[in-house]
């Protein structure tokens, strides 16, 4: 019964808790199954053995059986021709014969249960690897989806916490770059139209101090400077 040991063990694991422990689901699907069908070789040869054994009990029983019937018939015989020493003789064989007969029989019915019930767990160990073979491939393309979609949520989980947050750190020193430049920017421009101011004061006043300079040449009944050149040039 030790046979169908791994066999039990591999019906009655949780198979989803050892596809979780697995590095490799792929490879663990196909080693159980490859463990299945090794425990189902194991147990073919262990019922084939056991058919074997109920035979050979079968065969020594039959031969005991018959022995022990002719020496049956023997000892019959011996008392018909008035020999009861023979038929005692006889009938001694016949009685050791029918132990061995009933020792045979007792072991050819515990031979012919041990074989039945071998028979019953080969055949359901049998449907066993058979669903199992037919749902490899399925749990194989499971699996690999699984794996796929594992991948890709740790790629995609990769990328939001690490990827996207540097982008978040660029674009926040991109922002504070932009905010210096435009600050500089605007003190520059603060600058540039305080000098232009006072350059527009000082030729104002400039302008200012000819126009004075003009009225009072004028008021003094004075020709402009270039009238006087003009004149004294005519003389």
């Amino acid at each position: 019964m030790s046979i169908f040991g791994r066999m039990a063990d591999i019906m009655k694991a949780n198979i989803n808790d050892l596809l979780d422990r697995a590095e490799d689901p792929e490879k663990m699907i196909k080693q159980m199954v490859l463990e299945m069908e090794e425990a189902v070789n194991k147990a073919t040869l262990a019922v084939g053995q056991a058919i074997a054994n109920e035979k050979s009990l079968e065969r020594q029983y039959q031969k005991n059986l018959a022995q022990s019937n002719e020496w049956q018939q023997r000892a019959i015989q011996a008392v018909n021709a008035g020999r009861d020493d023979l038929a005692r003789q006889a009938l001694e064989r016949k009685n050791s014969m029918g132990k061995n007969v009933a020792d045979l029989e007792r072991m050819l019915n515990e031979s012919r249960t041990t074989s039945m019930t071998l028979r019953t767990q080969l055949d359901q160990i049998k449907g066993k690897l058979d669903e199992a073979r037919m749902r490899q491939n399925t749990l194989i393309a499971r699996a690999q989806a699984a794996k796929a979609k594992k991948q890709i949520a740790q790629s995609f989980s990769g990328i939001g916490s690490d990827a996207f947050g540097k982008f978040d750190k660029l674009e926040a020193k991109v922002e504070k770059q932009e905010a210096e430049a435009d600050a500089f920017a605007q003190l520059a421009g603060e600058n540039t139209s305080l000098e232009d101011q006072f350059k527009q004061l000082e030729a104002g006043s400039g302008v200012d101090d000819e126009l004075a300079s003009l009225k009072a040449q004028l008021s003094m009944g004075s020709q402009p400077a270039g009238q006087l050149t003009s004149g004294s040039d005519t003389k």
